[in-house]
């Protein structure tokens, strides 16, 4: 029996420009289309969902406003259920019959993976800020795909060792049993270990998940002084409320390896404060990230996570590169991607790789107190500011085809 796909895909011409003159960008059938597949409903939707939606809208609006192009611009939408089948049935089908150009978001790593697959098939272009294993850009990386908001390798950097260096040094770990999860686990515990920590286990659980308790007990009777969150949204909110619920914490201290600000203002900060986690993007840093924010928050009223503003930045880099190659052919359009920099709220001088990557600042933050918190979504200090180089895989240790060695 065939899987019917929740919500259909939206169709809405965000913007369109007037022809500018006849040296016109060479666009196929003149539109240039983006395919907005995430979660809408599920485990992910806070972080991702209907807020990347908006911010992909958002960066086409503002291309449109600021860089006048002398094409069409439109963005349909779907819910891919975090289903891998589903998933790549729904590139195929955008591709095949309503020719989409480029996906956008992808959150959860098996329908990226999927997607990317299919796209690079049929030379179209995944713009992934939603999933976050290193695979991507690693083993199975192409040369339609780029990777822009974080990854799994970028996490621990920030998190893992601070942790470790706050006296935390044996973990064991709760993960999401999928590739997302596996990536993250693998990661932190090689951070942990050349830290000077110890990882003393770890047990799988099935995605999504609701009722984390007979997990939580293994992580209790391990001993370890750090508990391992090696999952995300709903997983990892239901995980910190459940442990709190058993008399786990404080007693164990809980390490939330990929944590959102929707996350936290979830669980507020009685939940939360003192905890730290790693970052692409918080919308307090400076007056340039809290003036995209709150023109977010106007249409959304909430504050954007880094999967959010990433898909406005991927996007908006998308459609840049599109104007400077004169063309949307997808290979033609990487390379300007590859050439240009990308300097704009989310990211100052990030570059796009040849495996993908786009490689800029991430940040290492530290949930306030309730008593530090002067307004709302008030929630981070930022501790440490993590250079891109620093924070990514590097190019000589990459298992990236494209790469040459």
């Amino acid at each position: 029996m065939k899987r019917k796909i929740l919500g259909s895909a939206i169709a809405a011409t965000v913007a369109m420009a007037p022809a500018l003159s006849p040296a016109a960008t060479t666009v196929s059938d003149g539109i240039v289309k983006l395919g907005v597949l995430t979660d809408m409903s599920g485990t992910y939707s806070d972080l991702s969902g209907p807020g990347a939606l908006e911010a992909t809208k958002m960066a086409v609006e503002d291309f449109v406003a600021k860089e006048k192009p002398d094409f069409k611009i439109e963005v349909i939408s779907a819910d891919h259920q975090n289903k891998a089948d589903i998933s790549a049935n729904k590139a195929r089908e955008w591709f095949d019959t309503q020719k989409v150009d480029a996906i956008v978001d992808l959150v959860t790593t098996s329908t990226a993976l999927a997607v990317m697959k299919v796209a690079n098939e049929k030379n179209r272009v995944s713009l992934v800020s939603g999933a976050g294993s290193t695979p991507i850009t690693n083993e199975q990386c192409n040369d339609t795909t780029v990777h822009w908001a974080y990854d799994t390798y970028a996490l621990p950097v920030g998190t893992a060792k601070a942790v470790v260096k706050q006296g935390g040094k044996n973990w064991y770990f709760i993960t999401a049993d999928y590739a997302f999860g596996h990536s993250l686990e693998k990661n932190t515990s090689d951070v942990v270990t050349k830290s000077g920590g110890k990882v003393l286990g770890s047990v799988r659980h099935p995605f999504p998940g609701s009722d984390f308790s007979s997990f939580l007990l293994s992580a209790q009777a391990s001993g370890a002084q750090v508990i391992g969150l090696a999952n995300a949204g709903a997983d990892t909110i239901n995980s910190i409320k459940q442990a709190k619920e058993f008399g786990i914490t404080p007693k164990q201290s809980l390490a939330g390896l990929l944590m959102f600000i929707s996350d936290v203002h979830s669980l507020g900060l009685e939940a939360t404060a003192g905890m730290y986690l790693t970052t692409g993007f918080y919308w307090d840093r400076n007056d340039e990230t809290r003036a995209w924010s709150k023109r977010y928050f106007e249409k959304m009223k909430r504050m954007p996570t880094m999967v959010q503003a990433g898909d406005y930045s991927a996007t908006y880099h998308y459609l840049k590169a599109i104007k400077a190659a004169g063309t949307d052919e997808a290979k033609a359009v990487m390379a300007k991607m590859r050439e240009m920099p990308v300097n704009d709220f989310f990211a100052k001088n990030g570059k796009v790789r040849v495996d993908g990557r786009m490689v800029h600042d991430m940040y290492l933050a530290q949930v306030k107190k309730p008593s530090e918190s002067k307004y709302p979504w008030d929630y981070y200090h930022i501790r440490e500011v993590i250079p891109g180089d620093e924070a990514y895989i590097p190019l000589a240790e990459s298992k990236c085809p494209l790469v040459k060695k």
